[in-house]
């Protein structure tokens, strides 16, 4: 299987300030520190999270491409690409099932909407609305027909995933199929990928920075006051993130032949880079790299992370189901048996229609409650303040579980190495680019 050149494993000690994960923690608590004092300051540092999150978008596609196409163009058996597709969507579609129930039945027993007692006609809903009609204009038919580009350059210009993607795959088919006359090609696609994650890399030095800005901003513009009447709500949420991750996704990892807790901690500046921008895009160029020299093969990796990033939103789905029967419960409607079958249907389409789009867990709950009459979508107005707090826990989940995904289905595909994901998750590969 082919991997990425690495230096070999030399136990080199790192004085602390220079690892990534710990420059990005202390970027986190002073942005913190400087929303809380000074909220003015915190709002006005904003562009410096907008700013990091587009230096990473920018190089998005152009990793998508390269990585996906070099490592379909490897296969010479081309069926490999479908069924590597098809195995990683059953993951996706049993996993994204999972997380939706697991919503439905942590809130029907935590109940933390219960009590409030709120008339949805006394909510401002201007805002809501805007959701609301961007939740329209995403239908099904309309997401599987933005799946095609209008041109090749158009979907790199875009950075639309899925756009991507769907170029990509084609491109590395037709690579594989002409056989040695693709090999030049190939060549200077691997040229340029090494040179594209050397950009990645380098642009991860101003992560710190980035989450810097956006920690600011979210403290000095919403306070952390502002989640004290909704704390159950958030408490419930990352409650029921958690156990997702360490229960459900634990057991996947067990009977896989590593540990959940060892996973995290590979990925722990990735985790905190996410924590700190609120955006899961803003470690996918690593999330790739770091699972290619955990042992996953180039081709598993180029095609079931981006997949997975459009339709394995672990998080998402949690906090859709969970939302939704918050507002029920807070605005006193009860959901029958039958209604909360009809929700989590509803919302296992409208997850995926709405994937890929700024602001998706909004408005993937939008258009699943314009489908479910019994919960008025007026009631999000209740958690739009709180929405950016619960934002990070929804992308650490969705990171947490498309690398799960990206390991399980190289297992399945035998496509993984064993001994460098052992090596990895212990710590000993040195992930560094040469």
């Amino acid at each position: 299987m082919a991997h990425a050149t690495t230096t070999p494993a030399v136990a080199v000690p790192q004085k602390l300030y220079l690892h990534l994960y710990a420059q990005v923690l202390v970027a986190i608590a002073a942005g913190i520190l400087i929303g809380h004092f000074y909220p003015d300051l915190g709002a006005n540092l904003k562009p410096l999270g907008d700013v990091f999150i587009k230096l990473v978008k920018m190089v998005i596609a152009p990793v998508i491409f390269l990585t996906v196409t070099t490592g379909i163009a490897s296969m010479r058996d081309l069926t490999k690409v479908g069924r590597v597709a098809g195995k990683a969507m059953v993951y996706f579609l049993t996993f994204s099932t999972f997380a939706l129930f697991i919503g439905l039945l942590v809130g029907n027993i935590l109940q933390p909407g219960a009590g409030l007692h709120i008339d949805p006609a006394s909510l401002d809903t201007r805002t809501v609305n805007e959701y609301a009609i961007k939740a329209h204009d995403q239908t099904v038919i309309g997401f599987l027909t933005n799946i095609v580009p209008t041109t090749p350059i158009s979907a790199l210009a875009s950075g639309d995933i899925l756009q991507v993607l769907f170029f990509s795959v084609l491109f590395g088919i037709a690579l594989a199929s002409v056989g040695q006359h693709g090999d030049p090609v190939i060549v200077v696609l691997n040229a340029l990928s090494h040179a594209m994650f050397r950009l990645v890399s380098i642009l991860m030095k101003a992560a710190p920075i980035g989450a810097f800005g956006a920690m600011a901003f979210t403290i000095g513009k919403y306070g952390v006051g502002s989640i004290a009447n909704l704390a159950m709500l958030v408490a419930t949420f990352y409650l029921t993130a958690i156990l997702f991750v360490t229960v459900i996704l634990g057991i996947v990892a067990y009977y896989n032949g590593f540990s959940i807790i060892a996973l995290l901690r590979y990925l722990k500046e990735e985790l905190l880079l996410v924590l700190g921008t609120s955006s899961s895009e803003a470690a996918l160029p690593t999330l790739m790299e770091k699972m290619e020299y955990a042992g996953c093969s180039k081709s598993v990796v180029g095609l079931v992370i981006p997949l997975g990033y459009s339709f394995n939103l672990d998080g998402t789905n949690i906090y859709m189901t969970l939302a939704a029967l918050f507002i029920a419960q807070a605005t006193g409607i009860h959901l029958s048996l039958w209604d909360q079958l009809l929700l989590l249907l509803v919302a296992m389409l409208s997850s995926k229609g709405a994937a890929g789009i700024t602001g998706a867990g909004f408005i993937t709950l939008a258009a699943t409650l314009s489908v479910v009459p019994a919960v008025p979508v007026a009631g999000m107005a209740l958690i739009l303040g709180i929405d950016r707090f619960m934002s990070e826990c929804r992308a650490l989940t969705n990171l947490i579980g498309n690398s799960v995904a990206t390991i399980v289905v190289a297992r399945w595909e035998g496509e993984l190495d064993d001994s460098r994901l052992k090596q990895a998750l212990k710590g000993v590969t040195d992930t560094t680019i040469i």
